[in-house]
């Protein structure tokens, strides 16, 4: 029979190197992957408690199954966050955090925020100016030709 001081040891080196990597490091994966070793720490020590002999109902093991389900979703989460900001700025450096919040509606549907041919209006009053809007459309949702002169009552009709 393997001695409990033995697991406890390895569970307090592995929650070591684990709160190390999450406060010394700032790439967000990095951060992530102490994350995990501080979780896999408090597994061991779980699995450790519980197979000692005369354990009530195997609790170690069960809790160790009930602490990998909440980290694969918050692994999920944060890959998923990690991912967003990675695509808006090209980078995962968590010392440079960005606002990943989006102020504006998406007009492309991509998810991104706004268009990457935004022309930055802003939607007040001063930006009525249709005429040099190559975007703008007329009253039926036909697209505005901004070149071609408003034709005259009556013209083009047969």
């Amino acid at each position: 029979m393997i001695h409990l001081s033995l697991p406890a040891a390895l569970s307090a080196l592995l929650a070591g190197i684990g709160v190390y990597g999450v406060l010394a490091r700032r790439n967000a994966v990095l951060v992530l992957i102490g994350v995990e070793l501080i979780l896999n720490a408090a597994n061991l020590l779980l699995v450790t408690a519980g197979s000692r002999p005369g354990a009530p109902l195997s609790a170690g093991p069960v809790l160790t199954l009930f602490v990998i389900t909440i980290a694969a979703a918050e692994i999920t989460v944060a890959l998923a966050i990690i991912l967003v900001m990675f695509r808006r700025t090209g980078h995962i450096d968590l010392t440079a955090v960005p606002d990943l919040t989006d102020d504006e509606p998406d007009d492309a549907g991509d998810g991104y925020g706004a268009d990457a041919g935004d022309t930055g209006d802003t939607g007040d009053a001063s930006d009525t100016d249709d005429a040099e809007d190559p975007r703008a459309e007329d009253r039926d949702g036909h697209p505005h030709d901004a070149t071609r002169e408003p034709a005259a009552a009556g013209e083009g009709v047969a």
